[in-house]
């Protein structure tokens, strides 16, 4: 019964969705959809698995992209994860200590306008690379609307970062509140924001080798070749906050 209740509440809050959640992210969704104190875990919560990343005080849990600690561009206020502005750029993303392989990730953010950022996933930390983005795919997050410059489809808010574009187009505009949910199990990801799922593929699939070998990313032969990795937080040089940020690691044969 309690899980009807669950899936009931996911349902009813993606009910005008353009793109039908699966199941799994359905259930992972109304896990999380309760509203609570930010950057705090419901006794629920904690019993179905989820970790909190950020406490709403200290980077704890989260470094700079091949440095040590948080990088001067990045702040907290007001219980938020957000980039000060003030010099910084791509290199200067912040990324989780810890690797994850299957899991769900959700954030809540707000965006100021014209702003650029994103979650990049299954990224690899080494020397080796100067940007997160040059290893992992990317949960596109942007103000499109108050973009100057002309952009493709698959750079819009909620794509795939120039591989799908959003199927869908749930995001509330810049200055408001949006929350993800980016699930990763096996090669099958899809990403949600608000309760409707924007992007659903999976990797290695003949559409997504032809994607990956027709595109932006040719010039990085290591992009999308790595099934595990670090969750990055991407510092593009503009203002995003961030904060109640979860992960809940998924078991999987």
């Amino acid at each position: 019964m309690k899980r009807f209740i669950l899936l009931c509440l996911a349902a009813m809050l993606c009910a005008s969705c353009g793109d039908e959640l699966p199941d799994p992210a359905l259930k992972l969704y109304a896990e999380i959809a309760n509203p609570t104190a930010a950057n705090t875990l419901s006794d629920r919560e904690r019993k179905q698995g989820w970790q909190l990343l950020f406490d709403g005080r200290t980077a704890d849990g989260w470094h700079g992209y091949n440095q040590q600690g948080m990088p001067d561009c990045w702040a907290i206020e007001d219980g938020c994860l957000t980039m000060n502005t003030i010099g910084g750029g791509e290199s200067q993303d912040l990324i989780t200590d810890s690797i994850y392989r299957n899991f769900a990730f959700t954030t809540e953010y707000r965006m100021s306008k014209a702003a650029n950022s994103g979650i990049i996933f299954q990224l690899k930390e080494d020397t080796a690379y100067v940007y997160p983005y040059e290893t992992g795919p990317e949960f596109q997050l942007i103000d499109h609307e108050s973009w100057t410059e002309e952009l493709q489809d698959w750079q819009i808010h909620g794509a795939n970062y120039a591989m799908y574009p959003p199927a869908a187009k749930p995001y509330k505009p810049a200055g408001e509140w949006n929350r993800l949910l980016l699930l990763v199990e096996g090669n099958e990801v899809t990403q949600v924001i608000n309760g409707v799922a924007t992007v659903k593929y999976v990797k290695y699939s003949d559409e997504w080798n032809k994607l990956r070998n027709s595109g932006k990313w040719t010039k990085f032969p290591d992009w999308g070749k790595f099934d595990e990795g670090h969750v990055s937080l991407q510092n593009h040089g503009t203002k995003v906050l961030f904060r109640d940020i979860k992960i809940k690691k998924l078991n999987r044969q």
